[in-house]
């Protein structure tokens, strides 16, 4: 028997992830590293040794900033106290639970919601998508849509995955689309969206959200949405949640945070619905038994500082964006689109290059700088461009590259 037919079929009809792909782009490039695979620290005290070599726009969803100093200062010490080293419990500590109902009360206008600390947002989703889905059973997403999320379906078994399309002026989920789907056979089991996106980058505004939330009760589908990036909205707009005994929202503070290696985050499901939490429970006890400890006392000092310190952080990646934008407009102004939250450009390559994984191969290789082929979020011919990863001296530098990449792809085409 050959080695494939004794592996699972649901991990060998699972996407391939993009970001083992890039690294391995990396690996093979001259001259080339990603910024990526080291610490955040490590990768700001190599930055001005290797700014010479490559630039890593940035692969995955990061920022350049560390977790408040306040909150590191207080668990540096910590790997002494032995609680630290033992189980919690599963569903979180519960200092840090109070804390969260209280931040999603106060952010998040959310009251009728518990909340469960996961290992990150990822396995918040898994956990999710386990709860609620059978394998077979239909799905909804929108692209451009993370592609964990989309693995995550594949991965569990949930195969049935209809994407549904986007405005193509504002890249927002097309209601008018899902409300046909949502009355068809079989009846999408759950629906998800991301606010603001990734790897758009689009805010869904809170007229929208109701309208989706409304159809998928009134369907008789869960609603899942991912609010990784909800203090990171630029030009006056302003995330929103919605609550509902159909409403599962997930949150991260790997972001605002800058926590991405210390993989927190929760998950806020409505308490009204009868067995949700000990199904949800049975889950996390068989993954990750619960959060880590350490990193929950992080989260917790962290939410200590205040939103303000988050909001600091985040007004400063406008001249980012600024830079990436100037950068994109060899492309032509209406194609690119996005940008009004998270950390995401999204930009659509030239006619006659449409092979994004080609493209994206060639400006790493001639040009060293990396960006995400759109093919991986179900965007063909599209790129992701993400302006958090670096601080505005090193994002001036790489946009240069990028434009001057961008602009002899147009000209010449890809010149070896």
């Amino acid at each position: 028997m050959g080695t494939f037919a004794r592996l699972a079929r649901r991990a060998l009809e699972t996407e391939t992830p993009v970001m083992v792909q890039i690294q391995e782009l990396f690996r093979g490039t001259k001259d080339a590293v990603s910024l990526a695979q080291v610490g955040c620290l490590l990768a700001c005290l190599l930055l001005g040794f290797f700014i010479s070599f490559a630039f890593h726009l940035h692969l995955e969803g990061v920022v350049y900033w560390q977790p408040p100093k306040k909150a590191l200062d207080k668990v540096k010490e910590m790997v002494w106290d032995p609680s630290v080293s033992c189980y919690g419990t599963d569903e979180g500590l519960p200092e840090l639970r109070n804390a969260l109902i209280e931040k999603l009360h106060r952010d998040n206008k959310l009251y009728k919601s518990s909340v469960m600390v996961t290992a990150g947002a990822n396995q918040a989703f898994v956990n999710i998508v386990l709860a609620l889905c059978d394998a077979g059973d239909r799905v909804v997403m929108f692209a451009p849509y993370y592609f964990n999320a989309y693995m995550s379906f594949q991965m569990t078994g949930v195969t049935d995955i209809v994407v549904g399309p986007s405005n193509p002026t504002t890249l927002q989920p097309d209601a008018d689309w899902l409300k046909e789907v949502l009355s068809k056979k079989p009846v999408p089991k759950l629906v998800t969206v991301v606010n603001p996106g990734n790897p758009s980058g689009t805010h869904i505004p809170e007229s929208l959200l109701k309208t989706i939330s409304e159809l998928c009760k009134s369907a008789g589908s869960w609603l899942v949405v991912d609010n990784t990036y909800e203090y990171f909205m630029y030009d006056g707009l302003n995330h929103s949640c919605i609550e509902g005994d159909h409403v599962l929202n997930l949150f991260s503070f790997s972001k605002a945070y800058g926590m991405m290696g210390w993989r927190i985050g929760y998950i806020a499901y409505p308490t009204e619905v009868e067995g949700l939490a000990e199904q949800l429970l049975k889950i996390q006890d068989n993954i990750p038994i619960c959060a880590p400890i350490i990193s929950q006392r992080l989260a917790l000092y962290s939410l200590e500082t205040g939103t303000e310190w988050v909001r600091d952080k985040v007004k400063d990646l406008v001249k980012n964006r600024a830079l990436l934008l100037d950068a994109l407009t060899p492309l032509g102004l209406d194609s690119v689109k996005g940008g009004e939250g998270a950390l995401y450009l999204w930009a659509k390559l030239p006619d006659d290059h449409q092979d994004d994984f080609k493209v994206v191969r060639w400006l790493a290789k001639r040009h060293r700088v990396v960006v995400i082929p759109g093919s991986a979020s179900g965007g063909p011919g599209y790129v992701r461009i993400s302006f958090g990863g670096l601080k505005e001296s090193d994002c001036e530098v790489a946009a240069g590259r990028l434009r001057r990449g961008l602009e002899e792809l147009v000209r010449d085409g890809m010149v070896e």
